[in-house]
């Protein structure tokens, strides 16, 4: 048994089928720290510097989710323009089969941006798109991972993400779920090729985070159950996420899936799949899946649940009795069995407090023991 354990040494002895002293305790600060940057309370770099992991040291939170890609893709024979207008930023790509055009708009509110046109509009656009995908490549992009592993030492681990699954880049970036559907029911034939192709083209860049230096590889599906549903779940994703998950075992890495959203429609389907944990799993009251229901749908399949504070408990909206409570009562289910991560669902929001992120840590140190 450790004598001294840390975030990650927690985090592993979980994944690994153990049992450590307390549930570990991760946090995707990310966004907190982007809304710190953006109002000067911390330098413009500083999610690239050392400070950054002693931050994490300091709040008393595991570092694990860096928003990582390991490669860079590149889009040849291709005419591709990129520009901006005040907040709103603009991309297009000029193909010989038509052009395809986006534009995404900066918000000062939420420090974030967001699509108001998309990539893929209609059935009409599945012919450029493809022809994107026949001339998409990618290459390895280790500095930051390589970085990660060498500094992150006792509070966390270093993951990676693959591309999302080819529905869900659609659904989440190029298309929208409403463009999507409006394409695959009028031209349901050509919508399967488009998936087709774009796995294809996706592989390549799945082999180059299989080959990254991460210890965790995530599949950032970013899925909501609510939006995607079982039909299309079976259809066009699963079998791909299977594949995905077997290679990076076989790699000898963990995987995971980002699930931000709603979870009773997909959560059982997708711990059957063999990952080894599901992130960023977001409970009642602001999921539709109460902490109490997820074995149920979790243990099964003998997958770990990672996740259980929702991001909007860190801001000053929630009481501090209401957030000592709904940690407290998380933390007395997740120390019956050690099959679970206690994590933010799904990031501590620009207005969140650092008081909450250390309250955290008080409370899993006297709340957080096994039984």
């Amino acid at each position: 048994m450790h004598s001294d354990w840390t975030p990650r040494t927690r985090a592993l002895e979980i994944l690994t089928g153990g049992k450590p002293d307390q549930v570990p305790w991760f946090a995707d600060l990310d966004y907190l720290a982007t809304g710190q940057i953006a109002r000067g309370e911390k330098p413009a770099d500083f999610k690239q510097t050392a400070a950054y992991l002693d931050w994490h040291r300091e709040l008393g939170a595991g570092f694990y989710l860096q928003g990582h890609f390991p490669f860079r893709q590149i889009i040849e024979n291709c005419e591709v323009k990129e520009w901006r207008e005040g907040q709103l930023r603009y991309r297009r790509i000029v193909t010989p089969h038509g052009d395809l055009t986006e534009c995404w708009k900066w918000s000062d509110s939420t420090y974030s941006d967001a699509p108001i046109e998309r990539l893929v509009k209609s059935e009409r656009d599945l012919a450029p798109y493809r022809f994107v995908y026949n001339n998409l490549r990618f290459e390895p992009d280790y500095g930051r991972s390589t970085r990660l592993l060498e500094s992150v030492a006792d509070i966390g681990l270093v993951l990676c993400y693959t591309p999302r699954s080819p529905f869900m880049r659609l659904v989440a970036l190029d298309a929208g779920i409403e463009n999507l559907i409006t394409a695959y029911m009028n031209k349901p034939d050509e919508f399967q090729d488009t998936i087709r192709v774009m796995k294809q083209t996706l592989d390549a860049a799945v082999k180059i985070a299989l080959e990254s230096p991460a210890e965790i590889l995530m599949i950032p599906e970013n899925l909501s159950s609510e939006v995607v549903g079982v039909n299309f779940f079976e259809m066009f994703m699963k079998d791909i996420q299977a594949d995905w998950i077997d290679k990076i075992h076989a790699a000898g890495k963990y995987s995971t899936i980002h699930i931000d959203g709603t979870l009773k429609g997909l959560l059982r389907q997708e711990a059957a799949l063999g990952f080894t944990f599901i992130e960023a799993m977001t409970p009642a009251p602001t999921g539709d899946l109460a902490v109490s229901e997820w074995a149920d749908y979790l243990q099964e399949a003998g997958c770990i649940g990672w996740g259980g504070v929702p991001g909007a408990f860190f801001s000053r909206q929630v009481s501090d009795e209401e957030f000592d409570n709904h940690v407290i009562e998380t933390l007395k289910i997740m120390r019956r069995k050690p099959k679970y991560v206690l994590g933010v669902a799904d990031q501590v929001p620009p207005n969140g407090t650092e008081r909450r992120v250390r309250r955290v840590r008080e409370l899993v140190d006297e709340y957080g023991k096994y039984e």
